[in-house]
């Protein structure tokens, strides 16, 4: 790297840098790290830019759907341009990030996430990104993270109404120690059928996308022990502790180490 270049990355993230908790060194580390993003859409738009603002060095955005006119008011990504064209998210997606800082490497993969994929799509990544809609993607996620002791950051809107957790294995609770297993796909709430308010999901994105940071910068004392909820309608906000709900159940996964999704 030129002289000029290491001036222009140091001015980039000056503000952030002298951030205590971050620090020049735990710039380094974002500068190196590597992100899985499952899914584009309203979470991962977000998530994926506030990360691509923060220097994180390489994002691997991976999603089979494309830009609709329905997507705009939440998904902070893409324009009308993109929805009358039908672009495949990724691609769009892609094209924004690099405009925003073209220091960060990014790689679209235009297909959904499955067990069939997933050992591929996670290879080499530091953290995987819920940016999904549903539990089944989710489950699949907790598995594969557990299993291979993966960090992995949980997040879900519905309406007004978001909830968080992040799970790294060995040290915090999984998704199965509070939730047992996924609704049936008739009973998983959605956007498609509660609606949903933009706002909420650009504020439990950037909870995310803070916690993703911490993963990153090696930071795993300040990541989040609680399964957090926001209703931006309003205005509660609740703090769960995961702890003592994995201590009540006898987790299939992370106790049992049965990877059903995964492996099933």
């Amino acid at each position: 790297m030129s002289t000029e270049e290491r001036r222009e990355l140091s001015i980039r993230y000056a503000r952030q840098a002298i951030f205590a908790g971050l620090g020049p060194a735990g710039q380094r580390r974002l500068r190196a790290g590597r992100a899985l993003i499952v899914g584009v859409g309203g979470l991962g738009s977000w998530v994926a830019e506030l990360l691509t603002r923060a220097g994180v060095g390489t994002l691997r955005l991976v999603d089979d759907d494309k830009v609709d006119l329905t997507n705009i008011h939440r998904q902070a990504l893409y324009a009308e341009a993109d929805a009358r064209a039908g672009r495949p998210k990724v691609l769009a997606a892609a094209d924004r990030l690099k405009q925003i800082n073209a220091d960060v490497a990014v790689d679209p993969i235009p297909h959904r996430l499955d067990k069939g994929n997933i050992a591929a799509l996670a290879e080499g990544m530091d953290v995987i990104v819920d940016g999904t809609d549903n539990f089944a993607s989710r489950f699949l996620m907790n598995d594969y993270a557990v299993k291979h002791g993966r960090p992995w950051v949980f997040a879900g809107v519905v309406g007004a109404e978001a909830q968080t957790m992040t799970v790294v294995p060995g040290r915090t609770p999984c998704l199965r120690c509070v939730k047992q297993s996924p609704p049936p796909p008739c009973a998983d709430p959605s956007c498609r059928t509660q609606g949903v308010l933009g706002p909420a999901v650009a504020a439990v994105a950037a909870i995310e996308a803070a916690e993703v940071l911490k993963i990153l910068a090696g930071r795993l004392d300040a990541v989040s022990p609680f399964l957090l909820k926001l209703d931006l309608w309003t205005n509660a906000v609740q703090r769960i502790e995961t702890a003592p709900a994995c201590a009540a159940v006898d987790c299939p996964c992370c106790k049992r180490k049965d990877f059903e999704f995964l492996d099933g």
